[in-house]
């Protein structure tokens, strides 16, 4: 069963273990990126997913998941309003 948190900035999402199932961007304008980090804190050195321009009204689904060793701390960049779910 997936946990979820809707954000519109960055914030660690998890801190522990854990996975992403996949992001659903509501709303982005003005330049707007993500960036999804394996880690607890405002450390940007181990990406799970590459800094991308996400698109309003689209599901980004990860099926299996994306498993992190040691957190999920997500990146916005520009206006982005989004749910990341995640186990």
């Amino acid at each position: 069963m997936s946990n979820f948190a809707q954000i519109s900035a960055t914030t660690t999402v998890k801190n522990q273990a854990g996975k992403v199932k996949g992001i659903f961007v509501s709303a982005a304008s003005s330049t707007p990126t993500l960036t999804i980090y394996d880690t607890q804190t405002t450390s940007t050195t181990y990406k799970v997913i590459d800094t991308f321009t996400p698109v309003s009204a689209t599901n980004y689904n990860f099926y299996d998941g994306i498993n992190t060793e040691d957190g999920i701390y997500v990146v916005i960049s520009g206006t982005v309003s989004c749910t990341v779910y995640y186990e």
